[in-house]
């Protein structure tokens, strides 16, 4: 996990082996996890740091974030408000941002369990 800028936007940024998770599998991930659908909130949470976006580091990630973004559409009635963007600067969350799940057991009785 990583944020980035002054308004902390959560987000899997960085993966080490491509051969073992590719950008398609973060993106399946990515759109079973949140409702791409809520401009700038995500649950209970509400601000620009909850945002729904989808960073690319070259013009291939930008082309396959753009096709499924377009076949995610298909299985929402309201409009995806994700933004696919150049990824920047990411500096590392906190500590206590990481492994956030496997640290707080009541968030994984509450939420989906992610599985990464």
């Amino acid at each position: 996990m990583c944020v980035q800028g002054k308004q902390a936007t959560l987000k899997l940024c960085k993966w080490n082996d491509p051969k073992k998770v590719s950008y398609e599998d973060l993106l399946d991930v990515f759109w079973k996890i949140h409702d791409p659908t809520s401009f700038n909130r995500q649950g209970p949470d509400v601000g620009a740091q909850y945002r729904s976006v989808i960073y690319y580091h070259n013009k291939k990630q930008k082309e396959i974030a753009l096709k499924s973004k377009d076949g995610e559409q298909n299985k929402y009635k309201n409009k995806i408000v994700t933004n696919i963007v150049p990824a920047s600067v990411f500096y590392m969350a906190e500590e206590y941002h990481q492994k956030y799940y496997q640290k707080h057991a009541v968030m994984r009785a509450l939420n989906k369990v992610i599985r990464i």
